[in-house]
């Protein structure tokens, strides 16, 4: 069963540029550990605080391979660093979904005049 990690981060909203940089450096780290990046989504219009990551994977055991993966990159240790270091990420929080596989990545139909 394949799953989905989102994960819900609370930003300080001063620090927009410094969570950019955060999420750019991600889509190098994550498909080169195993995870699957669907995207990172920054605020534009409304709330200005919250942001989301979306991370696929085969299995929750997939998971579990990547975080090991993740945690042994250099890259990826340097991100979560930096992240510490500028306090860009207020909160973060995860949740595990389960794909409905015909549900996802639909392109709109083209709409046929009367």
């Amino acid at each position: 069963m394949a799953i989905t990690c989102f994960i819900r981060y609370q930003l300080d909203p001063f620090q927009r540029d410094a969570f950019r940089e955060y999420a750019e450096a991600w889509a190098r780290i994550i498909p080169r550990c195993g995870g699957h990046l669907i995207g990172y989504f920054l605020p534009s219009e409304g709330t200005n605080y919250e942001a989301w990551g979306l991370i696929s994977f085969p299995s929750l055991a997939a998971y579990e391979a990547y975080r090991k993966r993740l945690r042994a990159d250099a890259e990826g240790r340097a991100n979560f660093e930096f992240a510490q270091q500028e306090r860009f990420i207020v909160r973060e929080e995860r949740t595990f979904l389960e794909d409905v596989e015909a549900t996802r990545n639909r392109a709109p139909v083209a709409m046929q005049s009367a």
